[in-house]
């Protein structure tokens, strides 16, 4: 196929009855993230659709991820290996693509089936988010290696296997993957069932602080205690009041304690933040540090933090606006209007922006409701999504967009 190809040639390269049924076999395999065995399976047939692209596949091992448990124990969490798939890795100009194949639905949710809901929209786990996109990024490389030119470049492919929980098995995998290349792209879902992109987004952070204090009787010799669940609380308040307009901050659970007539001896508190830019996180940090050793000093209990800000906030510069732009310039070569809005999520595409790689991250699928039951999408986006990247690819093989 030629570059300059009429955008109707592209579309009608495009295969849907195969996308969709694609799409319908990888949803009936369970990929919550905890579930091994269904994300071990989920990377063998990943690897087997991809191996038709050109290219070293690789089922890269799980980066060693702990936990902190509800007794103040950290353990080590398992995760499924990630898909890696290199092509043409000596080209000057390359790209990343990016994706997820775990979802949010255990292997015991009852949500597993996919339905159709009218003629164009079905129902199903991970059917958007985003097994759809998945698929979305196959058929747009195997349709790009068709049209002429797309030699001169390379591009690596990363789906992982722990997105929903943060990406922490993978983050380090995803930064690597990302730096030094032209562009990048993410088939999130589309923000909005129209098609509409995320555009800048903020950021997020999970900690988990253990208090080890002294435990004691309440009523003979409370003195003689260190309660750690007041030391916790004392901190809930403290960061509570670290809020701006830049940062929210959201203490969510404070585990410990026994029984009434004991002091209690350990707590865990779980909060979660979400910094609007770098200075607001960086901001905080420090003064959580800050906090920490005050509380400590001030209530003689030992305070252990476990955590902090997995993903950074997505700002979106000039660079990466021209990739935006040109999505939208592409889109509407096929018929499609794209348009934009930030929003408070955030996904790989928060990780990879950091590196300095202007990314766009909702590339997948038109969809919705995701992370519930009512989790649809449309199935003519499929194709509509397939032919966009083909040709947003073909458009940044050549020249300097960016």
């Amino acid at each position: 196929m030629k570059p300059d190809m009429p955008a109707q040639a592209l579309l009608d390269a495009i295969d849907a009855d195969t996308m969709l049924g694609q799409v319908q076999d990888w949803a009936a395999i369970n990929t919550g993230t905890a579930n091994i065995t269904g994300l071990a399976q989920m990377a063998d047939v990943l690897a087997d659709a991809f191996s038709t692209l050109p290219g070293e596949m690789d089922l890269v091992e799980p980066a060693t991820v702990t936990a902190i448990s509800a007794e103040g124990h950290e353990f080590e969490k398992p995760h499924g290996r990630h898909m890696v798939l290199r092509v043409r890795p000596a080209a000057e100009r390359r790209f990343v693509l990016t994706g997820h194949m775990d979802t949010v639905f255990p292997a015991d949710h009852p949500f597993q089936d996919t339905v159709w809901l009218d003629d164009e929209t079905i129902n199903g786990p991970g059917t958007a988010d985003m097994k759809g996109g998945l698929n979305v990024i196959l058929h747009s490389l195997t349709t790009f290696e068709g049209i002429e030119g797309s030699q001169r470049v390379g591009y690596d492919v990363m789906i992982n296997s722990d997105e929903e929980t943060g990406s922490l098995a993978s983050r380090a995998l995803i930064e690597e993957l990302a730096r030094g290349k032209y562009a990048a792209l993410t088939y999130e879902p589309s923000a909005l069932p129209d098609g509409t992109l995320a555009h800048a987004r903020g950021g997020t952070g999970n900690y988990s602080i253990t208090f080890t204090g002294k435990s004691a009787h309440a009523g003979r010799n409370p003195q003689d205690g260190r309660n750690a669940i007041v030391a916790a609380s004392d901190l809930v308040l403290r960061i509570k009041a670290l809020e701006a307009e830049d940062i929210t901050v959201n203490p969510a659970k404070i585990e410990g304690g026994s029984a009434n007539n004991v002091v209690p001896d350990l707590a865990v508190l779980r909060f979660n933040i979400r910094p609007k830019s770098t200075h607001a996180m960086s901001r905080f940090e420090a003064e959580l540090e800050a906090l920490i050793a005050q509380v400590a000093a001030q209530h003689d209990v030992g305070i252990h933090r476990h955590g902090g800000v997995t993903r950074p906030p997505k700002p979106v510069d000039a660079k990466a606006q021209r990739l935006f732009d040109l999505v939208k310039a592409c889109g509407a070569e096929l018929g499609q209007q794209i348009g934009w809005k930030s929003t408070g999520g955030v996904c790989d595409g928060n990780n990879i922006a950091a590196t300095g790689v202007p990314v766009v991250d909702t590339l997948g699928v038109r969809g919705g409701a995701i992370h519930s039951p009512d989790e649809f999408m449309i199935v003519p986006s499929l194709r509509e999504r397939a032919a966009l990247s083909a040709l947003v690819l073909a458009k940044l093989s050549t020249g300097d967009h960016l």
